[in-house]
């Protein structure tokens, strides 16, 4: 399925802070943690906790997030299907490194342990 650009300015203008509730919300009621779920976003974006906080106090769009990101190197790794998209297939950068967020917390919430999750075996 190919993204239109309509939905990738969408994503790109969608604030992260509105969508990290839905995030922890998901992965707690699977029993997994906030620490759990700070790891990972720390491993594809580089953010330690204050500078994520900070982000999300801010109110910043997926697009200053992930502009503000050292992407990790192994992110090309993550791939399948997310909300009916095939992650390797996006072309839209933004729209991808979104993906890549949403594939990781999808995992996590699914109970894959994290060596898998974050993609070191």
């Amino acid at each position: 399925m190919k993204t239109t650009p309509e939905h990738d300015e969408r994503m790109a203008k969608m604030t992260f802070a509105s969508v990290y509730p839905h995030y922890l919300t998901k992965i707690e009621r699977n029993g997994r943690t906030k620490e759990e779920l700070h790891q990972v976003i720390a491993w594809l974006t580089g953010f330690d906790d204050q500078k994520l906080q900070k982000l999300i106090d801010d109110n910043v769009t997926f697009e200053t997030f992930f502009d503000h990101a050292k992407l990790n190197p192994n992110a090309h790794l993550i791939t399948g299907v997310i909300c009916g998209y095939r992650i390797e297939e996006i072309e839209n950068s933004i729209t991808k490194q979104v993906r890549y967020l949403d594939k990781l917390v999808d995992e996590l919430a699914k109970g894959k342990k994290m060596e898998k999750i974050l993609r070191t075996v």
